[in-house]
């Protein structure tokens, strides 16, 4: 079979058995709310200093 060639046999009987009780609840953690952050380094900084963290890495 070539690639992105399509095979109706490879699709049939795709049903699964799942137990809901253990399923993942992607909601389980959802939060409303806000985020702030204190802090008085500015934009320019804190780009800097990602930029000496990247350079000393790069060593």
């Amino acid at each position: 079979m070539g690639f992105g060639s399509y095979d109706e046999s490879e699709q049939k009987n795709q049903d699964v058995d799942t137990d809901e009780d253990e399923a993942v609840n992607v909601h389980e953690n959802d939060h409303d709310g806000d985020v702030s952050i204190e802090g008085d380094a500015d934009t320019d900084d804190l780009v800097g200093r990602l930029s000496e963290m990247r350079d000393d890495d790069d060593e």
